[in-house]
């Protein structure tokens, strides 16, 4: 079975888009279609990097301890929300640490607003940089709109069936990039 990274990449109190990561957790556990793990931001509490975690002479222990449940991660699902057409700097401080932890790496995104368009303009920049990283960006996308009426603060979304039909969709693609990934470099 697959291991699944998700992070949670807001760290702002009164954050919304941490609920959506605890139903993707749910939702692969209950369907039994991978382990999952959060790696949660803000929990994680980290500086702002000054260097890449390969070139640090005394590297964080906590950054190490993600940079390893990164690596060992078939997959990644990153939820991610708008912030000013854009992603959370928290995320871009992590994307930046790493380095040969996202090259090849299946990872999905999962965009997250308030507003009515459910994080889409975020898209270019996230998957612009994680190009850069060379990770294998999913096609597949799960954007929510109005985060604080789709899902309750446990991540139980008002719509259970329709929400879980969409995550189907974007799950065995991501599924089906990790099994590809894995073939590949056989």
């Amino acid at each position: 079975m697959p291991h699944i990274a998700i992070i949670s990449s807001s760290i702002r109190a009164g954050r919304l888009s941490n609920r959506v990561a605890l139903y993707f957790k749910n939702f692969l556990e209950t369907n039994q279609l991978a382990s999952a793990e959060i790696l949660d931001l803000a929990e994680y509490q980290f500086p702002i990097f000054e260097e890449r975690l390969k070139l640090m002479q005394n590297a964080p222990a906590n950054a190490v301890e993600f940079a390893t449940k990164i690596k060992q991660a078939d997959g990644v699902i990153i939820v991610a929300p708008e912030y000013n057409g854009s992603f959370p700097a928290s995320l871009k401080n992590v994307i930046d640490l790493l380095n040969e932890e996202w090259k090849r790496k299946p990872i999905a995104f999962s965009t997250v607003s308030a507003g009515a368009f459910g994080g889409m303009q975020l898209i270019t920049n996230l998957q612009f940089v994680l190009w850069k990283m060379q990770a294998w960006t999913v096609p597949a996308m799960f954007p929510v709109p109005k985060v604080q009426e789709a899902f309750d603060a446990n991540g139980t979304p008002s719509d259970a069936a329709g929400t879980d039909k969409r995550a189907g969709v974007f799950i065995n693609e991501l599924l089906w990039c990790i099994e590809a990934a894995k073939r590949m470099k056989n």
